[in-house]
């Protein structure tokens, strides 16, 4: 089997490392790729851009691949999938409609209505007048969102009214602006990813990953600076519940909606005293957690991808797991996430291996004219690791993040820590 990932992160580049490590998987190919996928992987260009479905398929056809596997939400939401999919070639990755589930908060809150799956109290506003309102309706702690994509960095949690509303501002001023305001669920976060073959829901392993910049959750969101898995802390039986609670009644929904789901069904949960609660759907694998969860399957990857892609995942024999902890910490380039600080040269990559267990994904990474890798984002590295206990697996890659030298650059120091302890992080 051939195939194509799209992407350019360090989403892809551990589903590009876990589908090269299948068996059934004779070639991987990344389009564009980044410096850490090209060591494992041929990376190929898109002119186009990750927006350019036609060019994907093209591409996808030119290299006769068997799975196209499309990474991140934009080309999604874009349609990417469906242009795939119009060139005959099998494609994990939803429609462009299936993908409003993550394109359109007001459209995740219509669908999870309809299946009735548990999740917050919701006000779609297009008005500052109607912000007000319902931030008045719901209380503190106030939540945000933007309602189309926002790079995970779309949602506002705050007591601060004003703050609440300067954000529900700067998302009305958009074009086709509006703004979900929610009730605060209290409880810890996790997130669950499901594999849908626009059927048969098949969850992954639980996760919990880290949004705030800095420790003990302080300072704005990002797009996740660390995750953990698994949840030694989470019910046994949480994904069971999940599936029969949340995912499988959306699933049916958008079937029954004639957009039917295939890809991965991200499930951001809050576990609160009345039961899970939907946060967020997202459309497609999470960035840090992928790292974390695909770093502990067992299973390989290309036949469960290629499964989804083609309806057949209901033959899919139970998954297995890794026994071990694993823990990924994220690089930062200075002043993410705000405008991050490009160009600077990343040392040390090499001296990582010396770490037992321990490897770095790439994100914001790039080759300069004289080949030297530099940063290129706001998130540059995730560093991975694992261990028989969530100590170990933590003080392993604590010593990894050490050796790696990016000036200017930051990660949190306390991923995974609360469960290392064994307290609650509630985020």
């Amino acid at each position: 089997m051939k195939v194509l990932v799209i992407g350019t992160g360090a989403r892809e580049h551990a589903i590009v490392r876990a589908l090269a490590a299948d068996p059934e998987v004779d070639a991987v190919i990344a389009a564009p790729g980044n410096p850490g996928i090209d060591a494992v992987a041929l990376c190929e260009p898109l002119p186009g851009g990750l927006l350019d479905g036609g060019g994907i398929a093209a591409l996808a056809r030119a290299r006769e691949v068997d799975l196209v596997v499309i990474g991140p939400e934009a080309p999604l939401v874009a349609g990417a999938a469906d242009a795939v999919r119009e060139a005959g070639i099998p494609c994990f990755g939803p429609s462009a409609e299936a993908a409003r589930l993550e394109g359109s908060k007001s459209f995740a809150k219509e669908v999870m209505a309809a299946a009735e799956v548990p999740t917050a109290l919701a006000h779609v506003c297009t008005t500052l007048e109607g912000v007000q309102e319902a931030l008045d309706a719901l209380g503190a702690p106030h939540v945000v969102k933007d309602d189309g994509l926002a790079a995970g960095k779309g949602v506002v949690v705050t007591n601060d009214r004003n703050a609440a509303i300067d954000h529900a501002r700067a998302c009305l001023e958009k074009e086709g602006g509006r703004v979900v305001i929610e009730e605060y669920l209290e409880g810890p976060e996790v997130s669950l990813f499901c594999l849908c073959d626009g059927t048969t829901v098949l969850p992954l392993a639980p996760a919990q990953d880290f949004k705030r910049v800095g420790d003990n959750d302080e300072g704005p969101n990002t797009g996740g600076m660390g995750a953990y898995s698994p949840l030694d802390w989470a019910p046994a039986s949480l994904a069971d519940e999940v599936v029969s609670r949340i995912a499988q009644p959306a699933v049916d929904e958008m079937a029954r909606r004639g957009a039917p789901f295939v890809g991965v069904l991200f499930v951001g949960l809050a576990l609160t005293s009345r039961g899970p609660r939907v946060i967020e759907f997202n459309a497609r694998f999470g960035d840090p957690e992928t790292q974390v969860v695909l770093a502990r399957l067992e299973t390989p990857l290309g036949g469960l991808l290629a499964a989804a892609a083609t309806g057949r995942l209901g033959q899919v024999g139970p998954l297995r797991w890794s026994d071990q902890h694993a823990v990924t910490v994220v690089i930062a380039s200075h002043n993410y996430p705000g405008t991050p600080r490009t160009g600077d040269p990343i040392t040390g990559l090499d001296d990582v291996a010396d770490v037992p267990t321990a490897y770095v994904m790439h994100a914001g990474t790039a080759r300069d004219d004289d080949g030297t890798l530099v940063s290129a984002g706001g998130r540059v590295l995730s560093v991975v690791a694992l261990g028989d206990s969530l100590s170990q697996a933590r003080e392993r890659v604590y010593e990894a993040v050490d050796k790696v030298g990016l000036e200017g650059s930051h990660h949190r120091s306390d991923i995974a820590l609360a469960a290392e302890r064994q307290e609650l992080h509630v985020g």
